[in-house]
């Protein structure tokens, strides 16, 4: 027993209550160099390894605050980390320095941490304090540092907050040399950091001064004046010398470029998908030749980053170039009116075999087929794809080439989209194609359906157009008519039957028949109107149409009208228009009882007369007072010529193409 402290020898403070010598045995005996504290930092008990570590006897540890063994500024840290063990606090272990009473510095791991259910009482040990010596092999972390950062783009740093003078750790790297160079200053290094991010920079740099740990990425411009990308990290280390970073920087330039590269690609292969998307729905609602071919030949070329496109389609055996306007050049006068069945040329072999050809040079064109060689001494291409267009039972319509100025190597993905996109413009071309046989036909049967010519009226200028919707139907069921009457009598009229197609158009000529007969008959507007209906009605077809038919008396200018839901008729001089509105009745084929009132009014000299079907002055866009506002202003400007106001209407079309438009203008001559 040590008679001066009663406590065991080797340990500082009261002798162990009874039961608790198997504890305290431990304690003393630990390795670690362990002091139980009280809440004022008195040592109350420190073991052997504790004593040994700090130099000091047990019986001078007695009583004395351990912060006390510290030297210089770590006293007032150590005191620090005492205070925040008791507030539950979780502080990272602080290096210190010590010196023994021998004279000797070594630098020591203190950690603090409050015992459970300490009551704070003077002289109860509230609290265990650890030592452990930091050890020291600086040529292994130095050995093991340069290895690790060798040929690397990374430095390890430490900045000293106090002096803000900044090193590298072990020497200079590549890295180091390459953004310092011989400077040290924090502030001569911050010059060259990218002006966007130098706040943020200096931002995280003020933090450090609060004991916090750093972290940013930034710019900065290196000593050869490129721009670098860096990543640094530091941890917050307070030393002898005070507070400093210590870390490392890693130059990502590079890994930044690649990401950026990446989602440039990525976007860009975005922009390309919406195009393609784009242009392949232009291509299946293309409605002529011309707009298919062009597209190929013009707006696809650009997504494979071509020089140059053609398309050569088949006609009566040879190939023709598309699209027509297009200015013939380069090889395209050699092949125009060429056999499509040569195969000595690449495009006769893919007409002849449907097998898309890809050539990356001249010489493996010239190879394949020498007989290109003419065609290509006009030609300054390097690269060329050739695919064929299909139709129906894969029968080859032409063939789309692509053409680079440069060796190019088509990928499997731009084979594909080719191969497509050929078949995008294949089917279009079918669609075309039916289409315009069903538009001749359609002509055919609009022209013999309209009447011919309208007949030479005495004292009367008479105008008419019809206008086919541009939806897609050329055959359609408006309709106009000139009826030449007895007694100086005209009879006008225009109607709309129900629908498109052949089927509207044959109720067009059935209608337009029946008016002719019943107005050579009948006197009387409504009567002709009443009759037509009835006919309609018994012939048991699902057929009605809205007309408006009228008698002028050439003499006097009178006009009695009937109207089965009609537009308007409109009435225009130089000073002005009006819509008359005639008193109307049903569409004829809906009722065969319906009876259609007479509406009469005198055109005088100077007025115009316009009947017109309701696709001139009405759609789902404009409602019909507009459309006859419209059309009335256009009328009273021109009304003097006849065939002038018609031509400008058909222009106008003041409710869109969205329908058929049949118009009628009539004006009394003298």
């Amino acid at each position: 027993m040590n008679r001066t402290t009663g406590a065991a020898e080797g340990t500082a403070g009261p002798q162990p209550a009874r039961g608790e010598g198997g504890a305290d045995a431990a304690f003393a005996g630990a390795p670690a160099a362990l002091a139980a504290v009280d809440r004022t930092g008195v040592i109350v008990q420190a073991n052997r390894a504790f004593t040994e570590a700090v130099g000091v006897s047990a019986e001078e540890l007695a009583g004395r605050p351990w912060p006390d063994l510290l030297s210089g500024a770590d006293v007032g840290r150590a005191w620090d980390l005492h205070r925040g063990a008791f507030k539950r606090l979780e502080p990272r272990p602080r290096a210190v320095g010590l010196v023994r009473p021998d004279g000797e510095r070594r630098r020591l791991t203190v950690r603090v941490r409050a015992l459970p259910g300490a009551d704070g009482a003077s002289g109860a040990a509230a609290a265990v304090v650890m030592l452990q010596e930091t050890v020291r092999d600086e040529e292994a972390v130095r050995a093991l540092t340069e290895l690790r950062t060798a040929g690397s783009d990374t430095a390890l740093w430490s900045l000293d907050l106090s002096t803000g003078r900044i090193r590298e750790l072990f020497g200079p790297s590549p890295l180091g040399r390459m953004l310092a160079g011989d400077a040290r200053d924090l502030e001569a290094l911050l010059v060259r950091v990218h002006p966007d991010d130098i706040a943020r920079v200096r931002d995280a740099v003020e933090a450090s001064h609060l004991g916090r740990d750093y972290e940013q990425r930034f710019r900065m411009t290196d000593l050869v004046g490129d721009e670098r990308v860096l990543h640094a990290k530091a941890r917050y280390v307070e030393g002898p010398t005070g507070p400093r970073l210590v870390g490392v920087i890693d130059d990502v330039t590079e890994h930044v470029q690649l990401i950026r590269r990446l989602a440039d690609r990525r976007r860009i292969e975005a922009a390309q998908g919406r195009q393609v998307t784009e242009l392949a729905a232009k291509l299946v609602s293309a409605t002529t030749v011309d707009e298919v071919t062009g597209l190929l030949a013009e707006d696809f070329v650009p997504i494979f980053g071509g020089s140059a496109a053609g398309v050569m389609l088949v006609e009566d055996g040879v190939l023709r170039p598309y699209p027509t306007a297009r200015v013939r050049a380069g090889t395209e006068p050699l092949i125009d009116g060429r056999d499509a069945a040569d195969a000595a040329y690449p495009m006769g072999a893919v007409v002849q075999d449907r097998q898309p050809r890809f050539f990356e040079s001249r010489a493996e064109m010239l190879e394949r087929f020498p007989a290109a060689e003419p065609l290509m001494a006009r030609s300054s291409s390097q690269s060329w794809a050739t695919v064929p267009i299909f139709g129906d039972r894969r029968v080859a319509l032409g063939v789309w080439q692509v053409a680079w100025d440069r060796p190019h190597h088509a990928t499997p993905d731009e084979r594909a989209l080719m191969l497509t996109l050929a078949g995008l413009a294949g089917q279009a071309l079918q669609r075309v194609y039916r289409q315009l046989e069903e538009l001749e036909l359609a002509d055919e049967v609009q022209r013999r359906m309209l009447p011919p010519q309208i007949p030479h009226v005495g004292d009367l200028d008479i105008a008419v157009r019809y206008l086919p919707a541009r939806a897609g139907w050329r055959v359609c069921g408006d309709f106009y008519d000139v009826i030449r009457l007895p007694g100086r009598r005209v009879g006008l009229v225009v109607g709309d039957v129900q629908g498109h197609g052949v089927e509207a158009a044959a109720a067009m000529g059935q209608i337009r028949v029946a008016f002719r007969a019943y107005a050579t008959t009948e006197a009387d507007p409504g009567a002709v109107l009443a009759e037509t209906n009835r006919l309609l009605t018994e012939t048991g077809e699902i057929v009605f149409a809205t007309c408006g038919y009228l008698v002028l008396d050439l003499d006097s200018g009178r006009m009695r009208a009937a109207w089965a839901g009609q537009p308007p008729a409109i009435i225009a001089t130089e000073d002005g228009y009006e819509a008359w509105e005639v008193e109307t009745g049903p569409p004829v084929g809906v009722d065969s009882e319906s009876k259609y009132s007479v509406t009469e009014r005198v055109l005088h000299p100077g007025e115009t007369l316009l009947m017109c079907s309701d696709g001139l002055v009405e759609s789902s866009e404009v409602s019909m007072d507009d459309g006859l506002a419209a059309t009335g202003e256009a009328l009273r400007s021109m009304g003097a010529d006849v065939h002038a106001a018609a031509t400008t209407l058909a222009a106008l079309a003041p409710a869109g193409r969205g329908d058929d438009i049949a118009i009628l203008i009539a004006r009394m001559s003298g």
